[in-house]
């Protein structure tokens, strides 16, 4: 049984006339008389008691025809559904972001207002470390990820969304003095508080020590944010972190910037190139542009 002789079929019972019929389909009415014996034989049933002048559904017509147009239905329903996907209306949209955005970067608010321009897209967020979402973008796991910049190579292509300098921060009263700059070498003996290796700003920091061929003591590994900055609190220990984040614990901790140097901690959000929900994913990195008013 073929979809064009359910669409005969249909076609014929709706106007009860095999000419009139053909028109509508656009055939000739012998092809339309031929795909419905042909129907008939396979079902070995007859479908039509037919005159000179019309054609009447018999009792077996009857049962196929309810069945034929769910048949038909049910075809350009997943027809509409693909077309829907084509054009960046349906579907999912799967996105990996590594902890702790900078607060210039309000990935939740971009992603509630993608929804609301997109009700029939789900959304899907992971977060983990930077290799680990790097993995999941190379199989096509996910569609985007948010990572601080790297040297893109092969399938994958990046693009800058946010770049925010990093400034020590301490407990207050520790080491605040005016404010005043202060330079790597200073921090030697200090103890750090930091992330977990490939977790934040880590792999910016170790780098960051490594260039300017200084070691440093990590004290405490922790895999959050707002652990990181307690712990500073406590004064046990210094960190190195985004400007916007040492703002929001002014009234708890003191801020430095870091001289000689350009210390910046770059957002990229990520994509592979050989994956095919580009529609959906460029509609999503275009909302994110006019959040971060970055073009």
């Amino acid at each position: 049984m073929e979809l064009r002789q359910l669409q005969h079929f249909v076609a014929a019972a709706r106007v009860e006339h095999f000419t009139r019929a053909a028109k509508r389909l656009n055939i000739v009415q012998s092809a339309l008389s031929n795909s419905i014996r042909s129907l008939e034989t396979e079902l070995d049933a007859q479908l039509f008691v037919r005159t000179t002048r019309t054609v009447r559904l018999t009792a077996a017509g009857r049962a196929l025809l309810d069945k034929a147009e769910g048949v038909l239905q049910s075809v350009e329903d997943a027809r509409e559904a693909v077309r829907a996907v084509s054009r960046g209306e349906a579907g999912r949209i799967t996105i990996g972001t590594v902890q702790s955005l900078p607060a210039f970067l309000q990935l939740p608010s971009v992603l509630a207002s993608f929804h609301a321009c997109h009700p029939q897209v789900e959304v899907r967020l992971i977060q983990a470390s930077a290799p680990h979402l790097l993995d999941k973008l190379r199989t096509g796991l996910l569609d985007l990820a948010f990572l601080p910049t790297f040297e893109a190579r092969g399938e994958i292509e990046t693009q800058t969304v946010a770049c925010e300098e990093l400034v020590l921060v301490s407990a207050r009263g520790d080491h605040c003095g005016e404010a005043a700059a202060v330079r790597l070498d200073e921090l030697v003996g200090l103890a750090f508080v930091d992330f977990e290796q490939d977790l934040g700003t880590r792999r910016l920091v170790d780098h960051a020590f490594q260039a300017a061929a200084i070691s440093r003591r990590v004290a405490f590994e922790v895999s959050d944010l707002a652990t990181l900055l307690n712990l500073v609190e406590q004064g046990l220990g210094v960190a190195l972190v985004p400007q916007s984040v040492a703002q929001s614990r002014r009234a708890s901790l003191c801020s430095r910037p870091i001289a000689a140097m350009e210390l910046c901690w770059e957002i990229v959000v990520a994509s592979n190139v050989r994956m095919a929900n580009n529609r959906i994913s460029s509609q999503f990195v275009h909302l994110l542009n006019i959040a971060t008013e970055i073009d």
